[in-house]
């Protein structure tokens, strides 16, 4: 390749801080016009993967942890430590790289914890979430000695059985609701009061006093978490007030709670027009408000955590399609239609979400018409890009949909029977197959089919 760093649609790039680019670090366009990430030609991945196809550059994800790890060391003046967010791209190779970077993992269910052990993971590092922990998933977490975050009174029960049979202690993080809000989609808004995750603060008092009294349990720290792709910073700065303030509460009620974990949400550019904020200037605004408080509360620093899930793997990842069929509708729309759609990323229908995209064999083309993309699925609002720039879209083209690095994979489905697509990482022009695609044949083996419905000669169509 001679050409010099492009990404398709944006001019200066952060390389600091990937969260606001809106294609991987490693992007390159070549003398033919060609898009290349981490050293790999998108068209021969293509051609050797098939399509959809999720690409996940190495170079993009070891640099947003940096960011994080650097930030911390550099604005908190006390113990830190990163968890990723393994909801938004869980896999034995995220787990393992996210590792070798000195970063930990929250999860949310077995399969997740499941996944970050067998990748590698020190489970002293690692976090169960969840509003509904199965007694399989607690017990995973004591049989691992994994932190659970304590969620509610039901869960409080529970653990309080198990670890009363085994007469093991758990550490535990108490999560609240800070009762703040902030603009975001109102399906991951998390912080304010009316939602299902973690004890209202008016229960805070009583939770306190109980495990006080519960010899199995050790109260680690605290956890609340406002929401996700926040491009604000004064809620983060409230809720740093909040749980300082929770935090002397705890103490005062004898226990020693160590951390504070502010959650996650920092946002990510998936359209020009989004302009979210810095890791840096995230971290550093978090760091001031837990310094400022815990001064005017009298508190000794906690252990400073956080759980950043989109912002360390979205701009990391993009999908690959292979273009079929056009639609035109003279003076309403043109639809052109991709090999994916729905069941690789839900998002667009889920939460109207908006992604940049462009042609990786022809990138410098002019765009020259206005098209709306679809998937290949049964239903009307399988659309992936509205409205979208690009030059003359033909059968055959491949198209490449940037900043699907989180949510996409993790979220995926079978629906219409279609199997997922595979993944592959990317660095230093080497190409190494994480997940494999799945097929027709995996799509049957856990269809189970009644003895009384088989029939040696099937009924003609009528």
């Amino acid at each position: 390749m001679s050409s010099p760093r492009f990404c398709p649609y944006e001019g200066d790039v952060d390389a600091r801080s990937p969260n606001r680019n809106l294609a991987p670090l490693t992007a390159e366009i070549d003398s033919e016009d060609q898009l290349w990430v981490g050293g790999c030609r998108l068209a021969d991945l293509a051609d050797h993967y098939g399509t959809p196809l999720y690409v996940l550059d190495e170079a993009t994800l070891r640099a947003g942890c940096q960011a994080y790890c650097h930030a911390l060391t550099h604005h908190y003046p006390g113990e830190s430590l990163v968890l990723y967010a393994s909801k938004a791209h869980s896999s034995l190779a995220m787990a393992a790289l996210m590792a070798s970077e000195g970063v930990g993992l929250d999860a949310v269910s077995a399969g997740e914890l499941l996944t970050a052990v067998a990748g590698g993971m020190n489970p002293r590092n690692v976090v169960l979430h969840g509003n509904n922990k199965s007694w399989v998933e607690l017990e995973l977490a004591l049989e691992h000695g994994v932190t659970v975050v304590l969620d509610n009174w039901w869960e409080l029960d529970r653990l309080e059985r198990l670890c009363g049979q085994r007469e093991q202690r758990v550490r535990l993080l108490i999560r609240f609701t800070p009762g703040i809000e902030c603009h975001t989609h109102e399906y991951i808004r998390t912080g304010h009061l009316d939602s299902k995750f973690g004890f209202d603060p008016e229960e805070l008092d009583a939770v306190l006093r109980r495990l006080a009294m519960a010899p199995w349990a050790e109260v680690t720290g605290l956890h609340a978490h406002i929401g996700s792709q926040i491009f604000e910073l004064q809620p983060h700065e409230d809720l740093a007030a909040v749980m300082v303030k929770a935090l002397g509460k705890a103490r005062a009620l004898g226990h020693d709670p160590g951390d504070l974990n502010v959650g996650g949400g920092l946002g990510v550019r998936y359209v020009a027009s989004d302009d979210p904020p810095a890791v840096a200037a995230w971290v550093r605004t978090v760091s001031t408000a837990v310094v400022a408080a815990c001064r005017q509360h009298r508190q000794p620093l906690p252990r400073l955590l956080c759980e950043p899930g989109r912002s360390l793997v979205a701009t990391a990842g993009l999908t690959l399609y292979q273009v079929g069929s056009r639609k035109e509708i003279p003076g309403v729309r043109t639809y052109v239609a991709v090999d994916g759609g729905m069941s690789d990323n839900p998002r667009p229908i889920t939460y109207q979400s908006r992604h940049t995209a462009c042609l990786p064999r022809r990138c410098r083309a002019a765009a020259t018409e206005t098209v709306t993309v679809a998937g290949k699925h049964c239903e009307s609002g399988d659309v992936l890009l509205h409205n979208i720039s690009l030059p003359p879209v033909v059968d055959g083209d491949l198209l490449a949909v940037f900043a699907t690095g989180a949510y996409n994979a993790s979220m995926a489905s079978n629906y219409n029977r279609i199997p997922r697509p595979a993944a592959v990482l990317v660095h230093g022009g080497q190409a190494n197959l994480v997940q494999r695609r799945e097929t027709g044949q995996d799509l049957l083996r856990w269809d189970i089919l009644p003895e009384h419905l088989r029939q040696s000669d099937p009924a003609p169509i009528r």
